[in-house]
């Protein structure tokens, strides 16, 4: 019973918490004129040009994904990488962060490859991520600083204002997505301490980890990389073209807009669903746009972007049964 109650609170604490963040963000809303700038002020090629890039991150995640296996002595095939990435961004929709677990089974399944080595090379990838969101944050910290310093004090987070930070509803917002991240980790360590009572998992982890050390072709690692975290920038960037109150900002703008939004994503909510909002439309209302087209803005992009993780997650499912059919009928 123990059980049961700790998995459903798992899958309905981040619902809620995403829940009701968007209802305070969303409360005095005009959803009406949200359908009708999506029925008809978005600039739909623009939109599709954007989710191009969208895929385009996914795939190279999985050719990058396939080339640290391979020090491993793991050679699975390209597609199924791509397809387990795939399946691992939809998973997290229900269950926020369960994808990097989800891919690893697939491989596990689909290629025979070990789940706790792949485990490691997950790792691995969060580690070099979290040190691009890093390099990325800081730039834009350089580039923006004024803009960082008012988002800080708008939100209620200004240090001297001790009195208005414990007021702002603002505040409390911020607070429960740190609480939720908190939350996160604690399940990660219970995790690391369950691994730890296994025989041999843990070793076969830290080769995982390890592997990036062996990859033979570093500069293609870092070109994928690169790759990856450009084409997530582009796959936002491209939808300010999209409405008529945001095709007039700046890149810089999108780029901090896009450093706030990714640091939201890490809050466990069905992807980043409330904290992104919360974060883009307060930055976005400091760049001049009003605060119903800011929504209107997060409310579409979110909802399209997710839209396309869920398709391309139905997609990987689909391609790899496919797979496993074909290859039990030659096999």
């Amino acid at each position: 019973m123990n059980k049961l109650i700790k998995k459903t609170l798992k899958l309905i604490l981040p619902i809620v918490l995403g829940g009701f963040i968007l209802y305070w963000v969303y409360r005095d809303f005009d959803f009406a004129k949200a359908l009708d700038v999506l029925t008809h002020g978005t600039k739909w090629g623009w939109m599709l040009l954007s989710l191009v890039f969208g895929v385009l991150a996914q795939v190279v995640r999985g050719w990058r994904w396939k080339q640290t296996l391979e020090p491993l002595g793991a050679f699975p095939k390209t597609g199924d990488c791509i397809n387990a990435i795939f399946v691992s961004y939809a998973a997290s929709l229900v269950i926020p962060r369960m994808g990097e677990v989800s891919r690893c089974g697939i491989l596990s399944r689909y290629d025979d490859v070990s789940f706790a080595k792949s485990l490691g090379t997950v790792v691995t990838e969060r580690l070099v991520d979290m040190l691009c969101i890093g390099l990325i944050t800081g730039v834009t910290v350089l580039l923006q600083f004024p803009v960082f310093t008012l988002f800080l004090e708008q939100t209620g987070t200004k240090i001297p204002s001790l009195l208005y930070l414990f007021t702002s509803v603002w505040f409390y917002i911020i607070l429960l997505c740190a609480i939720g991240v908190i939350v996160l980790l604690y399940y990660l360590m219970r995790a690391l301490s369950f691994f730890e009572k296994v025989k041999g998992v843990v070793l076969h982890v830290w080769e995982g980890i390890m592997s990036l050390r062996n990859v033979k072709n570093i500069p293609l690692f870092i070109s994928y990389t690169v790759l990856i975290w450009l084409s997530y920038f582009i796959h936002f960037y491209l939808t300010f073209f999209c409405f008529s109150f945001t095709e007039h900002l700046s890149v810089l703008a999108a780029l901090v807009m896009f450093v706030g939004g990714t640091f939201a994503v890490i809050v466990p909510t069905p992807n980043g669903a409330g904290p992104w909002h919360f974060a883009i439309i307060s930055m976005m209302m400091l760049y001049g746009v009003n605060a119903t087209d800011a929504g209107i803005f997060a409310l579409i992009v979110h909802g399209i972007q997710t839209f396309l993780v869920v398709l391309l997650g139905i997609y990987g499912s689909i391609a790899l049964a496919y797979t496993r059919r074909s290859r039990s009928i030659n096999g």
